[in-house]
This record gives C-alpha cells, sequence and structure tokens, in this order.
C-alpha cells in the first residue's frame, strides 16, 4: 500500500495491529480466568491441619471481587472487535476515499472517537485492576476460621480478587501436589492479563493520536491543495474547450 508524503499511516497500520493482537491475547487469558471461576476453581482442595488432620476448602472464597476482570474484557473485547476488526475497515476505506475523492471516510472519523474511547476504557481498567489488587494483596487465610467453613461452605473473611485468593491458597499445605501445580498455574495466567493492561494502554496512547494527527495532515492538505475528485461534480468536469464551444454557439 503506497502511502502520500507525510502520512501517519505508516505508523498507524503496525501500532494497530500490534493492539489488535494484544488485545487477543488478553482477552484469552481473562477468558481462561472466568472459565476456571465458573467451574469452581476447580476446588475444593484439601487441606492439610496441624492437628495431623484435613479438611477440604472451597475453590473460591464468600466475598469474591470480579468486577476489575469485567473491566478489563471490556477492554479486551473494544480493542479487538472495535479497534482491530472496526480499524481493518476504517483504514480500508480512507484508503479508498483518499485515493477516489481525496478526502477521509465518515467511518475514519467514527474510528478515530473508537480508539480513543478504548484508550479511556483499558486507563480505567488498568487502575481499577491494579487498585484493587494492591488493596486485597498480603492477606492471608485463617485455618481454623477456614476448617469451620469447609466446602461447601465458603470461607467468610475479608474481600478477594481471584489473583490474591489463589496465592492465598496456595502458601496454604495443600494434601495434593497436583492441586498446587493447578492453581500456580493459573495464578501467572491472572498476573500475564493484568500486566498485559499496560502495553495495551501504551499502545492506545500511540494510537489514538497517530489516527488524530492523520485526520489533520490530509484536512489540511485538502484545504492547502484545493483538491478535487474528478467524477464528482459534472459541471466542473467539463473541459474548457467544451465551455468555449458551448459560449460560442
Amino acid at each position: 500500500m503506497a502511502f502520500r508524503s507525510g502520512s501517519y499511516m505508516r505508523y498507524i497500520i503496525p501500532v494497530w495491529l500490534l493492539l489488535t493482537i494484544d488485545s487477543a491475547i488478553n482477552l484469552a487469558l481473562t477468558s481462561s480466568m472466568v472459565a476456571f471461576l465458573h467451574h469452581g476453581g476447580k476446588g475444593p482442595y484439601e487441606v492439610a491441619y496441624p492437628a495431623g488432620s484435613t479438611f477440604p476448602l472451597s475453590g473460591h472464597p464468600a466475598n469474591l471481587l470480579t468486577n476489575q476482570g469485567h473491566t478489563t474484557n471490556g477492554a479486551n473485547g473494544t480493542g479487538l472487535v472495535l479497534v482491530g476488526f472496526g480499524g481493518a475497515l476504517a483504514l480500508y476505506l480512507q484508503h479508498q476515499a483518499s485515493k477516489k475523492y481525496g478526502k477521509s471516510s465518515p467511518f475514519f472519523y467514527f474510528w478515530a472517537l473508537i480508539t480513543f474511547l478504548s484508550w479511556l476504557l483499558t486507563l480505567v481498567a488498568l487502575i481499577f485492576t491494579f487498585v484493587v489488587t494492591n488493596k486485597t494483596a498480603h492477606q492471608s487465610i485463617n485455618l481454623p476460621v477456614a476448617r469451620a467453613n469447609a466446602a461447601p461452605g465458603l470461607y467468610p473473611l475479608n474481600e478477594w480478587t481471584p489473583e490474591n485468593w489463589y496465592s492465598a491458597v496456595s502458601d496454604l499445605s495443600l494434601v495434593n501436589a497436583a492441586d498446587r501445580h493447578l492453581i500456580r498455574q493459573k495464578l501467572r495466567l491472572m498476573r500475564g492479563w493484568r500486566y498485559n493492561l499496560i502495553p495495551m494502554f501504551v499502545l492506545g496512547l500511540i494510537l489514538w493520536p497517530l489516527v488524530l494527527l492523520e485526520l489533520l495532515r490530509a484536512r489540511r492538505e485538502r484545504n492547502r491543495d484545493g483538491t478535487y475528485a474528478y467524477g464528482t461534480d459534472p459541471a466542473l468536469d467539463r473541459k474548457p474547450a467544451d465551455v468555449q464551444v458551448n459560449s460560442i454557439s
């Protein structure tokens, strides 16, 4: 694809592709966590008690915080569908409108707004997720309380994000080593989507100003050159010779 001199499209397209891929990755990571939670966190987990007995601990607590995950999934979906798939259509229509009519596509203006709103949603998800996670970090599970509320009961103390809950569960003396392995595997995925919000935020912060600059550049170029697209107005398309013949007649 050939670009006009000074066009920002040569920068927009690779950033847009990276953001689309990153959004798809983060959507897969958060969806994995959601599926894990919907299956009860694969619990209950058999926990060893100091007296030599064991008890089953439910896969999730009574007060599980999930809104940060929903917000992140909204940012992921917006980045993938509206910015990613919608961007493919917007870039194509912009190329066609610029080539045929010398102006920007109306859909490209709409997509420019979407890139900004998507970046704002990612910013909200980033702040919300890190604040809630840090607020509920460094908690531990009280074993006597957990034993008194053994599965199918739910652990009643404190509020927990999924990441912090399973981190606390992994610190317990789990009877089954496979449970610990599964929890640590899921923990890596949960931390992965949380930290992956940072590159999503950075890419969005780069993309929407580039799209805005491209719109401004195209407008300045159209105003400077007085660009007219042949075929849009039959009266202006008439050749000077045609005008002279009509004037004589």
